[in-house]
């Protein structure tokens, strides 16, 4: 082979310069590919994670013999967040009521062990560290002073401390009276399930992950769920309730969307950037609507056939909305009157949701100046609605869910900041048979909000 002048050195030069030139793209290409796929799939939130195995407390707590805890396994997962936190509430309270430290786990989608699940054609991370979306009592954070309850704990750090947990079973509580009968008050099952768990000397005490929840689904939407108030509305559970630096973070990015003319920024709060906002105080002038879109409207067909009830926390006496559920329908069936009835009550047109806005900025004791809508709806209905609503009367500014600026980690906890937003709106219109609207009403109670600032569809 002729060398072209080139001696054996240049030669191997020359070769591997060529082979350079065919092979580095190649790499560089699947090296990019690769990066693609990872940067476009679903955060795994593993900082969250490890740092909910690393709480301050946890080297005290294991040498220590006195400290009690609570695991309920059997907790609410493959649902929306709403119903997960619900379930999550009543866990925690009950583990508050007996003493013992609440033991947390996941925000779980899909309980199979995989990374990731399909939602509608997209990916969605199959878990999520519950502290992506909490921080305070329930993830481990210091209890109010005075309060001598061991803190929350990992799921992870209760298996290491407790290896052999007694275990229980609902059914050996929840008899199908306690489930069923609609004359048995909510307060009456959590009475028998302190009483049970106070009877245990056992430190270590769980549920079965096989069993119903304590409060099953269709509890929380009768009003027998309202006589757990007396227990809760005291509880660290609710009235010290806490979003995530994560949320919290959302909520600076995108402040102007619900303070007007607010600058917005990560940053608030460090020296020589704005005064830090007090996030136990209500947003001044802030009217937020919980308006749901999408197949919400097949689930509202349904609930009207059946003759649902609101939710129990959207059904406090003192409100002034009601919900006077038909009596005449039910077990699939119901009247033409009753279903629209339900729909205007449930997915409002926007003429509808115009009026109902009209009126409650009239009867609100605090001005409204401002509108925040919480939506999954599309983009070009909701800007119609934004339109509706300015033509109606003078607003300084009518935002909504599709205006937010978030990361790629807050894009899959964006429901938390929504719920943070409302708790704190001088005036929420919800939808009452939401456990997301439910949810942040519960929250503004113990807040001790006025009633009336709770309102609805």
């Amino acid at each position: 082979m002729p060398s072209y002048g080139l001696t054996k050195r240049g030669t191997r030069f020359f070769f591997l310069a060529v082979i350079l030139c065919f092979v580095l793209p190649g790499i560089l290409y699947h090296r990019e590919v690769r990066n693609y796929f990872t940067d476009h799939l679903p955060p795994l939130y593993e900082d969250y994670r490890g740092r909910e195995q690393k709480l301050e407390h946890y080297k005290e707590y294991e040498t220590r013999k006195d400290v009690k805890y609570l695991w309920s396994a059997n907790h609410a997962h493959s649902s929306g967040w709403g119903n997960v936190m619900q379930d999550y509430v009543m866990n925690g309270l009950l583990a508050h009521s007996t003493g013992r430290s609440f033991v947390f786990d996941d925000y779980i989608w899909n309980p199979d062990g995989s990374l990731f699940s399909d939602y509608n054609g997209h990916l969605i991370p199959s878990r999520i560290p519950l502290t992506a979306l909490l921080s305070g009592v329930m993830v481990g954070g210091q209890m109010p002073p005075g309060d001598t309850t061991p803190r929350a704990v990992s799921k992870t750090f209760f298996n290491k401390v407790c290896p052999n947990p007694t275990l229980l079973q609902v059914a050996d509580v929840n008899d199908d009276r306690m489930r069923f009968d609609e004359d048995v008050p909510a307060s009456y099952i959590f009475e028998k399930w302190l009483e049970k768990i106070n009877s245990i000397e056992d430190p270590c005490v769980e549920i079965e992950s096989n069993n119903n929840a304590i409060f099953e689904y269709w509890i929380f939407g009768h009003k027998r769920m309202l006589s757990i108030w007396e227990y809760l509305k005291n509880s660290p559970v609710s009235t010290h309730w806490g979003w995530s630096p994560l949320i919290h973070d959302a909520y600076k990015r995108n402040r102007r969307i619900f303070v007007p003319n607010a600058r917005s920024s990560i940053f608030e709060g460090l020296t020589g950037s704005a005064a830090a906002e007090n996030y136990s105080n209500p947003i001044p002038g802030l009217l937020a609507l919980h308006v749901r879109r999408g197949d919400f409207e097949d689930h509202c067909v349904h609930l009207g056939k059946w003759s649902s009830n609101w939710n129990a926390f959207n059904q406090f006496p003192e409100f002034s909305d009601k919900f006077d559920r038909p009596t005449d329908g039910g077990w699939g069936e119901t009247s033409e009157k009753n279903m629209q009835m339900y729909m205007q009550r449930c997915f409002p047109t926007i003429e509808q949701i115009v009026q109902k806005v009209t009126q409650v900025r009239v009867e609100s004791e605090k001005p409204l100046t401002h509108i925040y809508i919480m939506t999954n709806g599309v983009t070009e209905w909701v800007q119609e609605l934004k339109e509706a609503l300015e033509s109606s009367g003078h607003w300084d500014q009518i935002r909504s869910s599709r205006d937010l600026d978030i990361t790629w980690e807050q894009k899959f906890v964006v429901q938390a900041l929504d719920m943070f937003v409302a708790q704190r709106s001088e005036v929420l219109i919800g939808n009452g048979w939401s456990s997301l609207t439910s949810n942040v009403v519960m929250l503004r109670m113990a807040r001790g909000l006025l009633p009336d600032s709770n309102r609805f569809w």
